[in-house]
C-alpha cells in the first residue's frame, strides 16, 4: 500500500515590497521548501509588489494558482539588477498591474481569499502607504506579517531576535514585566539613515511598540527623546565609557536617548549591528533575561518574517 500523502497547511502569500528584505524572504521561501514540507507547511506566493506595480498569478487564486519558484528566482535577480517587474511578463503565468490599480488588486485578492483559503499579507516595504491596504486586508479576515515598522511595527523589533515572542510569553505566564532596557537599532554602527538613527527615531519607534505591548497607552509624543549627541561623545570616552542609544520602557513611561554605559556591560560590548534587550520582571528581577544577537540585515530580518509566516499555519486549512 502506498504511503498516505501528508496533509499540509497551504498559506497563500502576497508580498508588499521586494527590496533587500523582500528578496531575501522570497529566496528563503524557495530554499526552505523541503523543510516546510516535513513540517506540513506549503507557502504559495500569489503576488509580489514593488513601489510602482504588482505581479499577480494569472490563474484563479482560489484554485491554487501561484508564482512558481523559477519565476520567483528570476524576480529576485531582476529587482537586484534594477529591472522593473514588467520585465517578467514574457514568462507568462502572471499579470501586471501598475499603481494605483495595483493596490486595489491586492485588496481584491484579500477579499477573494481572506474568508475562503485565507491569505497572508506580508509588508516588507518601508513606507506608510501600505496602512490602508493592511487595514482592509485585516477587515477581510487576512493575516498580516510586517517587517515594515512604520505602519505598526518579531522582525520589527530586533530583526530576527525573539524579542516580541519573549515579551509575549512572559506576559502570558502571568509574570509582570517592570522594565525593558535595550539597544534596539542595529544600524547605529552602520548609519543608513542619519535622520532616523542619529535622532533616535528608529529606537523610539521600537520602544513605542514594546511599551504598547505592555499595555501602555502612549504615543510618540509621550516619549522623552534625547537628541543630543556630539557633546557627550568626548566626555564619555575620557571616562572610559561608550555611548549607546537605549530605549527604556517602565511603568512610569518610555524614554529613548543616548546613554553612557561601561565598556564591559552588555550594552557596552555591543559590536557592529547587534541588538541587546534586557527584560526585568518578577522572575527576572535581579538577573534580567538578556536577548542578544544580530539586529539588522536583510537576511536576518527576512528569516524572522518567514518564521512569523510559518507560525500562522494552524489558522489555515490542511490539504492533502
Amino acid at each position: 500500500m502506498p504511503p498516505q500523502a501528508q496533509a499540509k497547511s497551504v498559506l497563500p502569500v502576497v508580498l508588499l515590497g521586494c527590496g533587500g528584505v523582500g528578496r531575501h524572504l522570497l529566496r528563503h521561501i524557495v530554499s526552505c521548501r523541503p523543510l516546510h514540507a516535513n513540517q506540513g507547511v506549503s507557502i504559495r506566493v500569489v503576488g509580489v509588489s514593488d513601489s510602482s506595480s504588482l505581479l499577480l498569478a494569472a490563474d484563479d487564486l482560489r484554485a491554487g494558482a501561484g508564482l512558481d519558484d523559477a519565476l520567483l528566482g528570476d524576480l529576485c535577480a531582476a529587482k537586484s539588477a534594477g529591472s522593473p517587474l514588467s520585465s517578467l511578463l514574457a514568462r507568462g503565468q502572471c499579470q501586471l498591474f501598475n499603481k494605483p490599480e495595483a493596490m486595489s488588486k491586492v485588496i481584491d485578492a484579500a477579499t477573494m481569499l481572506g474568508r475562503t483559503t485565507g491569505l497572508v499579507l506580508v509588508d516588507c516595504s518601508a513606507t506608510y502607504d501600505t496602512i490602508g491596504v493592511l487595514k482592509d486586508a485585516v477587515d477581510q479576515g487576512c493575516c498580516v506579517v510586517l517587517a515594515n515598522k512604520k505602519p505598526l511595527t518579531s522582525s520589527y523589533v530586533g530583526a530576527g531576535l525573539p524579542v516580541i515572542a519573549s515579551v509575549t510569553r512572559i506576559i502570558a505566564s502571568g509574570d509582570p514585566i517592570s522594565r525593558i532596557v535595550g539597544s534596539l537599532s542595529g544600524t547605529l554602527g552602520y548609519v543608513m539613515n542619519p535622520r532616523d538613527d542619529l535622532s533616535g527615531m528608529d529606537v523610539a519607534r521600537k520602544a513605542l511598540i514594546l511599551a504598547r505591548l505592555l499595555g501602555r497607552q502612549i504615543s510618540m509624543e509621550d516619549i522623552n527623546l534625547d537628541e543630543s549627541i556630539e557633546e557627550r561623545v568626548k566626555a564619555a570616552s575620557l571616562r572610559g565609557n561608550v555611548l549607546r542609544y537605549v530605549g527604556v520602557i517602565e511603568s512610569t513611561g518610555c524614554q529613548v536617548g543616548l546613554q553612557e554605559v561601561p565598556k564591559d556591560s552588555a550594552l557596552g560590548r555591543l559590536m557592529g549591528s547587534d541588538n541587546v534587550v534586557e527584560i526585568y520582571s518578577r522572575c527576572y528581577e535581579n538577573s534580567p533575561l538578556v536577548i542578544q544577537g544580530a539586529g539588522a540585515g536583510n537576511d536576518t530580518t527576512a528569516a524572522g518574517v518567514l518564521a512569523d509566516i510559518v507560525d500562522l499555519q494552524d489558522l489555515f486549512q490542511k490539504r492533502v
